[in-house]
């Protein structure tokens, strides 16, 4: 893991994206690329005055030559390589295109107005569209531990091996790694075969067990979050299908609204 990919906007959340993304390649001895979409607006004929869309562009671009400018001089201060990217365009395609050799992306758990989206859509779309790894960040984040207590919601699912494979080279320099299975019906595989798993990349790891006892099983995780004073957790997204999650609640939409912690997901 050593190409770290940002998603630059000036937005609540982008603080909170930018310190962990520094202390992510710090801690890896990386390189970090910050990319910056400026959207085309799209304006509606209702909407539409003589000059307005030309008016919509040009803002998008000040702003984002205005955060440009005061990312580059705070880049140029720290101890890390970095670089920048800027794109203009569908960010969907934009986001697609500069994936291509990041090991992680970092963007935003649930950040409102990102992009002119929700950025907890965004953050699925990207675990779901891409093969990289998103690390969602809350945007009250005010530093991100690598080294730390990490947390491994585990059900067995191919989702949760994805992103169990992809946090290795984290996981070997982490504090304590606590892999949490919530009883439930649909385990796959037991904790175990993911702590065997990790004895072999010579990572030591402690197994819990917990009943699903409060409303849910993302508030199960929560409390061990806050139990074990974890840092961060590492889990598979979306192990239904996302509809079925967006209208009758999931482990991956609640995590991404509620967690206190910074999510490493893969799907």
């Amino acid at each position: 893991m050593k190409d770290i990919l940002l998603l630059a906007h000036d937005d609540s959340g982008q603080e909170a994206r930018l310190q962990a993304a520094l202390d992510l390649t710090r801690a890896v001895k990386g390189r970090l690329t910050c990319l910056d979409v400026v959207e085309v607006p799209v304006v509606g004929a209702d909407l539409w005055v003589p000059g307005g869309h030309g008016f919509l562009v040009e803002e998008a671009c000040e702003q984002a030559a205005d955060l440009r400018n005061r990312v580059r001089a705070r880049l140029a201060r720290e101890d890390v390589s970095w670089d920048w990217k800027d794109a203009a365009g569908d960010l969907a395609r934009c986001i697609d295109e500069a994936t291509g050799l990041a090991d992680v992306i970092v963007a935003s758990a649930r950040s409102d107005g990102l992009f002119g989206v929700g950025s907890r859509r965004l953050a699925a779309d990207l675990v779901l569209r891409s093969k990289t790894p998103v690390l969602a960040v809350p945007d009250d984040l005010r530093r991100f531990d690598p080294a730390g207590r990490v947390l491994v919601a585990w059900d067995g699912s191919a989702p949760a091996i994805a992103a169990l494979h992809a946090a290795v080279p984290l996981l070997r320099t982490a504090e304590l790694v606590v892999i949490l299975e919530v009883e439930r019906d649909t385990i796959v595989s037991p904790a175990e075969d993911a702590a065997g798993y990790l004895s072999r990349h010579a990572i030591a790891s402690v197994v819990e067990r917990r009943r699903r006892i409060t409303p849910s099983i993302a508030a199960t995780i929560r409390d061990e979050i806050a139990r074990q004073h974890i840092d961060y957790v590492v889990m598979g997204a979306f192990s239904h299908m996302r509809l079925t999650e967006a209208v009758f609640g999931g482990v991956s939409h609640d995590m991404l609204k509620h967690s206190p912690v910074p999510l490493f997901m893969a799907h």
